[in-house]
């Protein structure tokens, strides 16, 4: 009956982690001899442990990745594609998202930049930085969006407050001179307080030139390439073929 009431309160008080394993640790033998602070402990480590899988399970949601199995455990460093693994395990480190950097992924369709993108970015969300994957055309079609329902600046902000934006395929259509300085808002907003991951099939020299040129492409370059930690990916093949059955 105690037991009953005990698990009640701690239902009522929402500590869900220790409800859920109180019976259970009380009738394992292995517990039998654990001292009350031992055993106490272990309750808080339950409770501790569920509310931080509460925690990660709603960063990945707001993350929205594309490929959700990427993880830095799953990359193929075998392949040869100009990979360096311990630029890999430098970056797993995060002290680029703490120094609010960016990393640049570039290289042909088919070589594994989202993956590798997306692994960084799962990486991080476990680590527990807020994430979110955005394609650039789905981004910019959210600044479309927000200016037409009057939460442009909402949009800005929102963005400002994630630890790591995945910018998915840059470069892979030309941009309106409107949608330019979309781009060099919502990079400008996150500047100094935010990471960025961007992928492209364009190599980094050819940035400007895709930009057109001009104030507003050294702007947003000087933003997101200016201590960038770059990988520079090449295949003779696509990777997408060696994962077909």
């Amino acid at each position: 009956m105690l037991l009953e009431q005990t698990h009640e309160k701690l239902i009522a008080m929402k500590l869900f982690g220790m409800a859920s394993s109180l019976k259970d640790r009380i009738e394992r033998v292995d517990h039998q001899s654990l001292s009350n602070t031992e055993f106490l402990g272990l309750l808080v480590d339950d409770e501790y442990l569920y509310r931080e899988n509460r925690k990660l399970t709603a960063r990945l949601k707001v993350a929205k990745f594309k490929e959700r199995a990427a993880c830095l455990e799953d990359i193929d460093y075998a392949t040869s594609r100009g990979l360096r693994k311990q630029q890999l395990l430098e970056l797993a480190q995060n002290r680029w998202i703490t120094a609010h950097q960016c990393v640049i992924v570039t290289g042909p369709s088919g070589v594994g930049k989202s993956f590798i993108a997306q692994a960084l970015g799962q990486h991080a969300c476990r680590s527990g930085f807020t994430v979110q994957y955005l394609r650039l055309p789905t981004l910019l079609a959210q600044f479309v969006q927000a200016r037409a329902q009057g939460t442009y600046d909402r949009l800005l902000k929102r963005l400002a407050k994630l630890s790591v934006i995945v910018l998915d395929d840059f470069g892979l259509a030309s941009l309106s001179e409107l949608e330019k300085q979309d781009l060099l808002e919502a990079i400008e907003e996150r500047y100094g307080v935010g990471a960025t991951i961007v992928t492209s099939q364009l190599p980094v020299a050819d940035w400007h030139e895709y930009l057109g040129g001009g104030r507003l492409a050294d702007a947003i370059l000087d933003r997101l390439v200016h201590n960038a930690h770059r990988i520079e990916l090449s295949s003779k093949e696509s990777m997408r073929k060696s994962r077909r059955p």
